[in-house]
C-alpha cells in the first residue's frame, strides 16, 4: 500500500507543477497581447504628402535604451513588400557620426518613400530594400533624427563605445516587441561611420549571445559601404585617389601623406587640418561624395567642413538633384510628419536636422581601427561583405582596399567584373571570410547613385551568393 504522505506530495507537486505552467502562460500570453497592443500604436497609417498605396505595413516608434537618464532611440521600421514572414531582417545604419538613418538611409538610398523636390510630397522608390528583406532604420545615437535624451549632457557624451552598448539593448527591446522577428535570420548594413557601428554592433552581438548560452538575436552577417575601417590605411588611399583622379596638386599630395597618415580621422590635428583646407581649395566646388556629378549650390559654403569631418552626407531623387538633403529638411519638420510618425512633442528638437553638430562635434571615443573586429568576426564565421562605389572621394575605393589587404586574407575567387543587365556594375574579389565589391560609377552612398545596382549587390548578399557574371539576369 502506497505511503499517504508520499500520495499526498505527489498531488500537490502536481498541483504545484500544473499552476506554474498556467502561471506561465498567462505571462507568456499577457507579454505576446502587449506586443500587439504596441505594435498597434507603432503602426504608420498614412505620411503626409503619400499620393499612392503600399502593400507593406511600416511602423515607428520610440524604444528607451537607458532608463536613468531618458535616453531613447527612434526607429522606422518597414516590412518587406512580399511575404515579409519569408524574408530576414535588415537595421540600416548611417554614420556621420550624428547623421540620420531616416534622412538619409530611409528617405534618398535604401527606404521606399523618398522625397520630391517641394518638400512636401513622397514617390516610391522602385528599388527599395524592403522588396527583398524587412527593413529597420534606427536614429543613433541620442541627438540624431528625432531620438532624444532627457538629459542634455548626454549629448556631449557620445562615442563608439555607447552607441554600440545602447544600439544592443534598442534591438534587445524591439524584438521584445516584435517577438515574431526574434528567431529571423538577422543582418546589419550601413556606411562611411557606419564602418564603426556595424562591425562594432554585431561584435557586441555576438559576444552577448555568447554570455548568454542563446541565439538572442539570430545574427548571420553584416555589410558596409565606403566604410571608415582603418585611419591609417583610410588617409594613406584617400590621398592616393585624390592625386590619381587629378583632384589635388603634387606638393599638397605629398604634404597630406607626411601631415595626416597617421592622424585620427575623428580628432585630428591642426596641421592636418591646414594641408586639408588646402586640398579642399584645390579641389574646388566639386561634391567630393561623388565626384563626377553636380554638387548643391546651397553646401559651397560647407564643402570643406564636410571633407573633413561629416562622413555621411547625400543627394538625389527621381533624376538627379544634388540637393536631396534640403528637402527632406523641409519634409521632416512639418509637424504632420512628425505627428504621422509618432514623434513625441514634448522631447522634439525644435528643428529636426539630417546631421547634428552638436554630436558630430563632441564625439568621445573613436579607434583608430575596427580590423581587430573584423578578425573577430571572421572567426566567427560571420558573412561579411564591404563594397564601394568607386567615384567617392571620401572614404574613396582606394582605402577600402588597403584596409582589407591589410587583413591578409587568402583568395577565395580572384579580381573579376560583375554585371547587371549586361554591362559591368563592379569589380569584386573574394577572400577567405569576408567578399569585397565595388560599384562602378557609384559615389559615397552607392543606393543613391547606383540604386538599381545597390539592389543587385544586397539581394545576393542575404543570399550568399557571388555577384552575377555576364550570363546571368540581374534584379528587376
Amino acid at each position: 500500500m502506497a505511503n499517504p504522505r508520499w500520495v499526498f506530495g505527489v498531488k500537490t507537486f502536481l498541483i504545484f507543477i500544473s499552476l506554474y505552467l498556467s502561471l506561465a502562460s498567462c505571462v507568456i500570453a499577457t507579454s505576446l497581447e502587449d506586443s500587439v497592443a504596441q505594435q498597434k500604436l507603432d503602426k504608420v497609417h498614412k505620411l503626409p504628402g503619400q499620393t499612392f498605396n503600399v502593400s507593406f505595413a511600416h511602423y515607428a516608434g520610440y524604444v528607451t535604451v537607458n532608463e536613468v537618464s531618458g535616453r531613447a532611440l527612434f526607429y522606422w521600421f518597414l516590412e518587406a513588400t512580399e511575404d515579409p514572414d519569408s524574408k530576414p531582417l535588415l537595421l540600416w545604419l548611417n554614420g556621420g557620426p550624428g547623421c540620420s538613418s531616416i534622412a538619409y538611409g530611409e528617405a534618398e538610398e535604401i527606404g521606399p518613400f523618398h522625397i520630391r523636390p517641394d518638400g512636401k510630397t513622397l514617390y516610391l522608390n522602385p528599388y527599395s530594400w524592403n522588396k527583398v528583406a524587412n527593413v529597420l532604420f534606427l536614429d543613433s545615437p541620442v541627438g540624431v533624427g528625432y531620438s532624444y535624451s532627457n538629459t542634455s549632457s548626454d549629448l556631449l557624451n557620445n562615442g563608439d563605445k555607447r552607441t554600440a552598448n545602447d544600439s544592443l539593448t534598442f534591438l534587445l527591446k524591439w524584438l521584445e516587441r516584435f517577438p515574431q522577428y526574434k528567431e529571423r535570420d538577422f543582418y546589419i548594413s550601413g556606411e562611411s561611420y557606419g564602418g564603426h557601428y556595424v562591425p562594432q554592433l554585431s561584435q557586441a552581438i555576438v559576444r552577448y549571445n555568447g554570455a548568454t548560452k542563446q541565439k538572442t538575436i539570430n545574427l548571420k552577417g553584416y555589410m558596409v559601404g565606403n566604410a571608415l575601417t582603418d585611419d591609417y590605411h583610410d588617409h594613406l588611399g584617400l590621398f592616393q585617389f585624390l592625386w590619381s583622379a587629378g583632384l589635388i596638386s603634387d606638393e599638397t599630395y605629398k604634404l597630406l601623406n607626411v601631415l595626416c597618415d597617421f592622424e585620427s580621422f575623428i580628432h585630428s590635428s591642426s596641421s592636418c587640418d591646414k594641408i586639408m583646407d588646402v586640398a579642399s581649395e584645390e579641389m574646388g566646388n566639386i561634391d567630393p561624395y561623388s565626384i563626377f556629378t553636380p554638387s548643391c549650390s546651397a553646401n559651397v559654403s560647407q564643402s570643406k567642413w564636410l571633407l573633413k569631418r561629416r562622413l555621411m552626407v547625400g543627394q538625389l531623387s527621381e533624376k538627379y538633384d544634388p540637393c536631396t538633403e534640403k528637402h527632406s529638411e523641409v519634409y521632416f519638420n512639418l509637424p504632420e510628419v512628425k505627428q504621422a510618425l509618432y514623434v513625441l512633442p514634448e522631447v522634439a528638437a525644435s528643428k529636426w536636422e539630417t546631421c547634428s553638430d552638436i554630436v558630430n562635434i563632441n564625439w568621445k571615443d573613436s579607434p583608430r581601427t575596427v580590423l581587430d573586429i573584423y578578425r573577430e568576426l571572421i572567426h566567427v564565421g560571420l558573412r561579411i561583405w564591404i563594397f564601394s562605389g568607386d567615384t567617392d572621394a571620401v572614404i574613396p575605393v582606394t582605402s577600402t582596399r588597403y584596409s582589407i589587404e591589410a587583413l591578409k586574407l587568402p583568395t577565395v575567387r580572384p579580381w573579376r567584373p560583375w554585371y547587371d543587365d549586361g554591362q559591368v556594375g563592379g569589380w569584386t574579389q573574394e577572400y577567405a571570410g569576408l567578399n569585397f565589391v565595388s560599384v562602378r560609377g557609384a559615389g559615397h552612398e552607392v543606393p543613391l547613385h547606383r540604386p538599381k545596382l545597390a539592389l543587385t549587390l544586397v539581394k545576393a548578399f542575404l543570399s550568399g551568393t557571388s555577384m552575377p557574371g555576364l550570363e546571368q539576369v540581374s534584379v528587376s
